[in-house]
């Protein structure tokens, strides 16, 4: 009878000390914090799809899809009170209608890093600084404008576009 009691006495000691040792170990462990600010680096940013009509003789002969990435200084982003991407598809717009070439309905070679490069100049001149550091191309592509309507949208399979059109 005697050894129960001590047993269940040794067994309560265990039980309390462990719950201390661990409640001890949790409130004095840091787990990871630090003091040191957020360690921000680049981060991504998609643009929208740019459609961008070619004007060929006063009239529109196709469309460039354009779809961009655009890297930039984290900590940079959250500082800044308007979001940089409306400047970015805006350069991005402009310097494909400007530049872009389409030849005999085809697009033509463009030089991608000098028109990337200009577009991240013209973003960075309307934030008044070094905010974006490089612009990426995810897609690029010419759409003629007798192709557009020689079948179903883009991402419909031909049988509702069969049923749409009746």
């Amino acid at each position: 009878m005697i050894r129960f009691i001590i047993i269940g006495i040794w067994v309560c000691v265990v039980a309390l000390a462990s719950t201390y040792a661990a409640a001890y170990w949790v409130t004095g462990a840091e787990h990871g914090k630090t003091d040191e600010p957020y360690l921000s680096g680049l981060e991504y940013r998609r643009l929208p799809v740019i459609t961008v009509p070619m004007v060929i003789d006063g009239s529109v002969k196709g469309y460039v899809l354009a779809k961009l990435v655009f890297t930039a200084d984290a900590s940079l982003l959250r500082k800044m009170s308007i979001d940089p991407s409306i400047f970015a598809v805006n350069a991005a717009f402009q310097e494909i209608y400007v530049n872009g070439r389409v030849e005999g309905g085809k697009m033509s070679k463009y030089n991608l890093p000098e028109m990337l490069e200009r577009i991240r100049q013209e973003t960075n001149a309307h934030l008044k600084g070094d905010v974006v550091r490089e612009v990426l191309v995810d897609s690029l592509n010419y759409v003629d404008r007798t192709d557009l309507r020689s079948g179903p949208p883009p991402g419909m399979n031909p049988a509702e576009g069969e049923r749409q059109r009746r």
